[in-house]
């Protein structure tokens, strides 16, 4: 009993405290003005001229922390107040996408695994619920591990998007610095904000873990009693 109320506890709490950790620091850094006096949208196109990604397109989209990288279009995309404001947060955040089309371009290999997982991912993890649903209640260890095998591919999908988004950061940050968009104060701040919004992704991979070795413990359990 103890145990599952500290299960239930860390799946609620962990992504719970990484949304408000990014959401808190991401309001704070945004109230910090660059003095570069640079928009998002000019910080993005600047690295990505940098690059020689004169193809990719930076464009506002609405939303609050919204933004994303669409390799498919080649288009960073930013949240109006990050493409139009001049915050460290909004620098962080364009750097960080940029980030992303650096890696498309350079054919990085854990976004190329990624992009492949993607399909996999999305018809496996709305299909693992229903077997595994179905397993339990009709006590069937078969469409339980059926279920598990599904949810596990999800599982790696959120485990290869870790260090996607932990090698964007970090090209982000190189880039930022090293061609003067931010000083050596706001540089810390900069990394506030990208390691508040890694947390959620390391949060959401930790919750899927968790749910996946539950349930491997449930199936080993369920196949001991078939015996």
């Amino acid at each position: 009993m103890v145990m599952f109320i500290v299960y239930f506890l860390l799946i609620l709490l962990l992504p719970l405290y990484a949304q408000w950790k990014v959401k808190s620091t991401y309001k704070k850094y945004s109230e910090v003005y660059s003095t570069s006096g640079k928009t998002g949208e000019q910080v993005a196109r600047e690295m990505l001229d940098a690059n020689g990604l004169y193809d990719v397109r930076v464009v506002p989209t609405q939303g609050v922390l919204s933004d994303h990288y669409n390799p498919a279009t080649k288009t960073v995309a930013l949240s109006e107040s990050n493409y139009y404001g001049t915050s460290v947060a909004g620098t962080a955040v364009a750097a960080h996408e940029v980030g992303h089309a650096i890696q498309h371009a350079e054919s990085y290999a854990m976004l190329t695994l990624r992009s492949k997982l993607v399909p996999v991912a999305n018809i496996s993890s709305n299909a693992s619920w229903i077997f595994i649903l179905i397993g339990i209640i009709a006590t069937s260890s078969n469409l339980l591990l059926l279920g598990i095998i599904l949810m596990a591919a999800g599982v790696v999908f959120q485990l290869v998007t870790l260090p996607v988004e932990f090698d964007a950061s970090s090209r982000a940050m190189n880039q930022i610095s090293s061609m003067g968009i931010i000083n050596n104060e706001e540089y810390p701040q900069a990394r506030r904000v990208l390691n508040a919004a890694a947390m959620t992704y390391v949060a959401a991979a930790a919750v899927a873990v968790l749910e996946l070795v539950r349930l491997i413990l449930m199936y080993t359990g369920m196949t001991s009693n078939e015996d």
